[in-house]
């Protein structure tokens, strides 16, 4: 097992992996789409260029979107890495697009990793909302969670964070002052509307499950496609409930473009996943997102 794969994903490893994935496959495109609050990339690892002859509108596979579930970053490098060793040794037939945006909450994924510290100006912000302990850290640096910052049904949610106790930046669950506040949800909204993504998929942690819905927005073949998801990874099919039910970048996605995304929840337990689970999980997400890439 390589050593990236033994220590938590903070920004310095996902930097450094980003950067030797670019000189073992030169052909891969590594672009920014933009900026977190504190300044730090947004990567996306693009597969296009190299395979512009591909007829079918492009995938995107995006991960850490919360703070503790910086284990999705390392997945999707490892998939990356696979998918480049497959194409070169022509066991993979690429007839679609590829973009893997590995970590959309850098900024978050740091102070869940480092502490409040690394917050930069927000430290204090952090220090008082987290009472000292960011184990449990999900939002990006300004205390706003990044997965309840889309807008789907985003009103609704707010009403439902309010009746939660849930007015103002903590670590989790506070859904900004307004849809894509935050530079990180912003820029990947952005990202979205200029490309033609046939269909999304969002890693997250934990519970081994599969959402596929929004409301009258599903479309009509994406249960179908979970049930294949579901075949091959051992997942379940499921349905967020209470605050996970709005906001959210997969909900956003179906209800903008009517077209499949996906929220996986990875592996089993209690967040952040330890990565000495990594190869148990990634055994099971492996076969799921090569379904994904190439299906119809």
């Amino acid at each position: 097992m390589q050593t990236w794969t033994q220590e938590p994903m903070d920004y310095a490893r996902l930097t450094k992996k980003i950067k030797e994935l670019e000189q073992g496959f030169p052909w891969l495109n590594i672009i920014s789409f933009g900026k977190s609050l504190l300044g730090k990339e947004l990567f996306a690892l693009d597969f296009r260029p190299a395979f512009s002859h591909c007829s079918k509108k492009p995938l995107l596979m995006a991960g850490a979107f919360h703070g503790m579930e910086w284990i999705t970053t390392t997945l999707l490098l490892a998939f990356t890495q696979s998918v480049c060793l497959s194409i070169e040794n022509g066991r993979v037939p690429m007839d679609r697009g590829l973009v893997v945006a590995p970590c959309i909450n850098p900024d978050g994924v740091d102070i869940q990793i480092h502490g409040a510290q690394a917050a930069g100006r927000f430290q204090n912000l952090v220090e008082i909302s987290s009472g000292g302990d960011t184990k449990h850290w999900q939002a990006n640096a300004r205390g706003v969670d990044i997965n309840h910052n889309f807008d789907a049904e985003w009103r609704a949610l707010r009403k439902m964070e309010i009746a939660a106790g849930i007015t103002q930046p903590g670590p989790t669950r506070f859904g900004g002052p307004y849809p894509e506040s935050e530079p990180e949800s912003h820029c990947l909204a952005r990202f979205c509307r200029c490309h033609e993504f046939a269909m999304a998929l969002a890693l997250h942690s934990q519970g081994e499950e599969i959402y596929y819905e929004f409301g009258d927005c599903t479309p009509a073949n994406a249960y179908a496609l979970a049930e294949a998801f579901a075949q091959v990874s051992g997942y379940e099919v499921s349905a967020p409930s209470g605050l996970a039910s709005y906001g959210g970048f997969k909900d956003w996605f179906i209800a903008y473009f009517r077209r499949p995304a996906f929220t996986i929840e990875v592996g089993k337990g209690v967040n952040p996943l330890p990565i000495s689970q990594f190869p148990s999980i990634y055994e099971k997400v492996e076969p799921l997102l090569y379904t994904a890439l190439q299906t119809d």
